[in-house]
Formats: structure tokens, sequence, C-alpha cells
């Protein structure tokens, strides 16, 4: 087999023309403006605030998907909106982990939505630069498909592997390489100075516990880039369609944190859900990259691959919750026979 026939040439094609790609971007820049207005002053959210951003979210990529597919398509739509609910998907994984990085800082509740806003940010910029190489490497030859497919199924490996092992629930500050880097050049003070990331201290700048949970945060958004953009291009090749998934997903976060802040934590099999998924996009772009070789190898069409993501997303929800339910009952059980504590009955942690 020649290299030629090993890796071709692609052209990537995009539905988008310039003046999409300029409406959608400045749409984005708008939003989060407007995210940074509401929360430039500390102050807790509610519960009725955040639900009604959340829902506005939610409708966002629901009529954007209405819009493709009246102009463009069932196709292209349905390639949106399956590409939407993997990074949607991904992206409540990611909010477990900044919930864990919150408590892990001691982050006060008025000063949470802050840190979630640089971590959105930081996520919407990672993606940008992933999503450029992505295209890059994709217009340099096939092979780009599998390093994408085996990204996937290295990912889904390390996931199952936390699985088994029982999944890390707290985060150890002093361990973590960004903190120990940064604390190694800068000075860091002992408390949270407001919504300050930098204040003057002795005569020297130092930064402030807030700065260094931004931090934290924006290294964290590396590692999850690296899969979810490779995730995305598994569903579509299009630079815009990747895109606007992961804008999408991404937006509303900050609100959703707190909608799912009680919620997360219950659903003790979503990892094993995304290990499933990560690792079926990761067949699915191998066998993509083979059918361009040998056209006898079957590749898995987008509206199956959305089926069998829901579907994932719904069993994995539902085995969660008759866990949670089963551990309840034994523990009123364990309870009623005099045998543990009041404390026996609460819910589970889960099995991250």
């Amino acid at each position: 087999m020649s290299a030629g026939t090993f890796s071709h040439a692609l052209e990537l094609r995009t539905i988008a023309s310039p003046t999409l790609w300029i409406i959608t971007v400045a749409a984005l820049l708008l939003l989060l403006v407007v995210d940074m207005l509401i929360t430039r002053r500390p102050r807790e959210e509610s519960m009725r605030e955040s639900i009604g951003w959340s829902v506005f979210y939610l409708l966002l990529p629901v009529f954007f998907g209405f819009y493709l597919w009246a102009d463009h398509g069932g196709g292209v739509a349905v390639e949106f909106f399956t590409g939407f609910v993997v990074e949607k998907s991904l992206s409540v994984d990611n909010l477990f982990v900044f919930m864990l990085l919150l408590a892990a800082f001691a982050v006060p509740s008025a000063l949470a939505r802050q840190v979630l806003l640089y971590g959105i940010v930081g996520a919407l910029v990672l993606r940008v630069i992933f999503i450029w190489l992505g295209a890059a490497a994709l217009q340099s030859g096939t092979w780009a498909f599998l390093l994408f497919g085996a990204i996937l199924i290295v990912t889904a490996g390390k996931i199952v592997r936390d699985v088994v092992k029982g999944g890390e629930q707290e985060v150890d500050i002093s361990s973590m390489r960004t903190v120990r880097l940064v604390r190694r050049f800068v000075p860091v003070t002992d408390e949270y100075r407001g919504s300050r990331l930098v204040v003057r201290e002795r005569g020297r700048l130092a930064l402030t516990p807030l700065a260094l949970a931004a931090v934290a945060i924006l290294a964290t958004d590396i590692v999850f880039a690296v899969d979810s953009v490779p995730a995305v291009y598994g569903v579509t090749e299009d630079p815009f369609l990747v895109f606007a998934t992961n804008a999408f997903a991404l937006l509303g976060l900050r609100a959703l944190y707190f909608v799912l802040q009680g919620v997360l934590t219950k659903l003790r099999h979503l990892n094993h859900g995304l290990g499933v998924i990560l690792a079926f996009i990761g067949v699915k772009l191998v066998l993509h990259w083979a059918h361009g070789i040998w056209t006898w190898v079957p590749e898995i069409p987008t509206l199956a691959s959305l089926g069998v993501i829901v579907g994932v997303l719904f069993v994995v929800t539902v085995t969660s919750l008759l866990a949670n339910r089963r551990d309840r009952l034994r523990g009123a059980d364990a309870l009623v026979a005099g045998d543990e504590t009041p404390e026996a009955i609460q819910e589970p942690a889960g099995e991250r």
C-alpha cells in the first residue's frame, strides 16, 4: 500500500458563508459580554435565575438546528444536533471537574460564577485553536481520522480504568503541576480578596487564590479540548458545525452548573456512558478512514450515531437513578435493623 493510498488529501467543505461566520461569532461575543456583565459583581445566583438562563441556552441550539434544517437540509441539521449532544455530554463531565476544583480551592459561592466564566471563556478559546489544528490535520490527509479515532479510544480506555479503580472524588491542589508551577514563580495570598485576581502585597504583586483557581480550571480545559474536538470531528467534517456545536455546548455552563450542582454527584454512571460514547465515536472515525481506502468497509451513519449516543445517555441516567434508589433502600433497611447511623440513608456520592 503506497503512502498516497494510506493518506490522501482531504478538502474540507463548509456550509457557512463569511456572513454566517461573522453573525455567529458576533452573537457569541455578545452573549459572553452579557455573561460578564452579570458576573461582574460577586453575588450568589438564585435557582430561578439559573434555570431561566439554562432554558434560554438550551433553546438557542434548538432554534439554530431548525434554521440549519430549513436552509441546508436535514442531513446538516442531524450532524449539528448529534455533535451538540456529544459536546453537551462532555461539558457536563467538565462541570463535575469544575465542581471539584471550586470545592478544593474553597471558592466562596459568591465568586463561583466569576471563576466558571473564566473557565468557559478559556474553553472556547482553546476549542477554536484545536478546531483550527484539527481542520489543518484533516486537510493534510485522511490519516487524521485514524489519529482522532486513536485519541478517543485511548481516552475511553482511561475512563474505564478510572471507573474500575473507583474514580477520584477529591482534588489535591498541592499535587497539581500548574498550581505548583505558578506558586514557584509568583507569590499567592493566603486569603481571597473579593473578586480581585491580582493585589499588591508588601510592595510586590501577588496572585489571589481566585486567580489560582482560574488557572487550574484553564489547565483542565486543555484536557477536555483534546477529547471534545476529535469527538465532534467524528460526527461532522465541517469546521463551522464543529465550532457551532462547541460554542452552543459551552454557552450557559455557568448557569447550568448551579442547576445541576446537586444532580452531578447522582449521575454516578455518567463516566461509564462517556467512555462508551468516546469509544464508539473513535471506532466510527477509524471505520471512516478505512472506508476511504477499502470501500467495502462499512461506515456508521450520523443518524445511527445520534441514536446510539442518546440511547447510552438514557441508559446511564436510568441505571444511576436505580443505583441511588437501591442504596437508599439498603441504608433505610440497615437503619431499621439498628446496624447503621442515620447517615447511612443519605444519597451516595457516586462512583466517578
